[in-house]
């Protein structure tokens, strides 16, 4: 059978130039210059040094990490803890900001579709005299577009998905920093309500002992460096109330400003201070290292450190793009649209850059060692998270040690304290020695509300290491 070859000379040449087109395309698609991504790795603990059994370290970034702060069982902090997304400017500024990267990642993602334009004009022109009146209308519809040839838009793509990832842990973060501050800021309120209340109470026994001791004087009994150190203690214990007074205001401010509100706006009042503190359940600190959002962003960081290699790699080859228009032009409007007054047209350019004197390479250099600088971050910023979580642990363990000798010594201060003030009243010691035993016993009080507040600030510090809350999984 005779084979019949076509007539390539009986094709169009705008129906060559588009088959050309494409089946170029279609052969170079599949070229990228951006290298394949790797999560980078750090050195990762599989235990925590200061917490035996704890599980090793597994990915579990997706975890529900859930309102951490309800652990500690005070239904004020969780009422105000709840405002912090809606109140915070810092967080309103970080929600802001993953909305511009979203944004922005539409806006990289458009760039993959040809650009579709709509154009029209008419104009009407003549002079003087006998000259004829003319007119111009045209219309067309016209489109441009740049094949993705090198893969340097998609590394736009995804370099602006890495960055909007790296801005809602950016977010996570700031919600996580803003909750933590407050928590830490309300237990210290609380603590100072505590400390308020302790050193009224002493005030009052300081100055039944002022009354006492002013009663031994007048009657010859005491002397006077008697009452003028009972004058003394009392006027310390009024100034330490005063300090600790104006500490909760300042605390009150904090978290007003915290809660987006004006400190002359808010107030909290007085109430029963809850001395919960959580347990850390056994694999917990492991699984939720994983979660923090600083280092969620860290590495969101370094995918966009990668694509910038491919963007930069794709200037050492040639750009093309693609144009077409079609449309009519006529001297009167009605005719437009008639088959006789159509234009179109077809068009190809490409473009390459022969010499810039090293520029393409310096710019891929830099590309190169931004992402360089961006693993080593991520890495620094892994060890000081686990550094973090140790300093916790630790701190955590010592002052559930430290918390029992403390209510031990407090209980051991107050005994002395009533037997010196027993003895004085019956004349087998001096003053002197009430003094002292006063002055330890304040400092064992105010040292073991210290303790409990301690506790809950490091409880807290301790979360914000691990990334946030967890869920302790509920009987069968």
């Amino acid at each position: 059978m005779k084979q019949v070859k076509p007539d390539v000379s009986a094709v169009p040449a705008r129906h060559l130039l588009a088959v050309a087109t494409a089946t170029a395309f279609l052969l170079l698609a599949g070229c990228a210059v951006s290298p394949a991504y790797e999560t980078p790795t750090a050195a990762a603990p599989q235990t925590f040094k200061e917490a035996a059994g704890w599980q090793p370290a597994v990915p579990a970034d997706t975890l529900e990490r859930g309102p951490w702060w309800t652990l500690f069982g005070d239904a004020q902090l969780n009422q105000l803890a709840d405002s912090i997304d809606i109140s915070n400017q810092n967080v309103a500024e970080a929600v802001a900001s993953y909305e511009q990267a979203r944004a922005l990642v539409r806006e990289q993602r458009a760039s993959l579709f040809p650009t579709v334009s709509l154009t029209g004009s008419g104009a009407r022109s003549g002079g003087g005299g006998e000259q004829q009146t003319n007119n111009n209308f045209k219309a067309a519809i016209g489109a441009s577009w740049e094949p993705d040839i090198w893969g340097r838009l998609r590394a736009g793509v995804t370099g602006a998905d890495a960055s909007a990832a790296a801005s809602a842990a950016d977010l996570a973060a700031a919600r996580l920093s803003a909750q933590g501050e407050l928590a830490t800021n309300y237990f210290s309120l609380r603590q100072s309500d505590a400390q308020i209340a302790l050193l009224n109470a002493t005030i009052d026994g300081y100055k039944r002992v002022l009354d006492i001791t002013s009663n031994r004087f007048n009657s010859g009994i005491a002397a006077k460096s008697d009452l003028l150190q009972a004058q003394t203690q009392l006027a310390n214990a009024q100034i330490d109330l005063s300090s600790q007074t104006r500490a909760r205001a300042q605390l009150e401010h904090a978290i007003a400003i915290l809660l987006g509100r004006a400190p002359s706006d808010f107030s909290l009042a007085v109430a029963p201070w809850t001395l919960t503190v959580p347990e850390v359940p056994l694999g917990v600190p492991s699984t939720l290292l994983q979660r923090r959002p600083d280092i969620a962003a860290a590495e969101r960081r370094v995918a966009v450190a990668n694509e910038q290699i491919g963007i930069a790699r794709s200037a050492y080859y040639p750009s093309l793009n693609l144009t077409g228009s079609y449309g009519s032009g006529a001297s009167k409007v009605g005719d437009l649209f008639n088959a006789s007054s159509s234009l179109w047209s077809l068009g190809v350019s490409a473009a390459q850059t022969l010499f810039n004197a090293g520029a393409t390479t310096a710019s891929v250099d830099a590309a190169k060692a931004g992402h360089e600088a961006a693993v080593a971050r991520y890495r620094q910023t892994v060890l000081s998270a686990f550094g973090a979580v140790e300093d916790q642990l630790s701190a955590t363990r010592a002052l559930a040690e430290q918390l029992a000798l403390r209510q031990q010594a407090s209980a051991a201060a107050d005994q002395v304290e009533q037997q010196m003030l027993n003895r004085y009243n019956a004349g087998q010691v001096g003053y002197t020695d009430v003094v002292t035993a006063q002055v330890t016993a304040l400092s064992a009080r105010r040292s073991l509300v210290q303790a409990q507040a301690d506790r809950q600030t490091t409880a807290v510090a301790l979360i914000q290491s691990l990334g946030g809350g967890w869920h302790t999984p509920q009987p069968q």
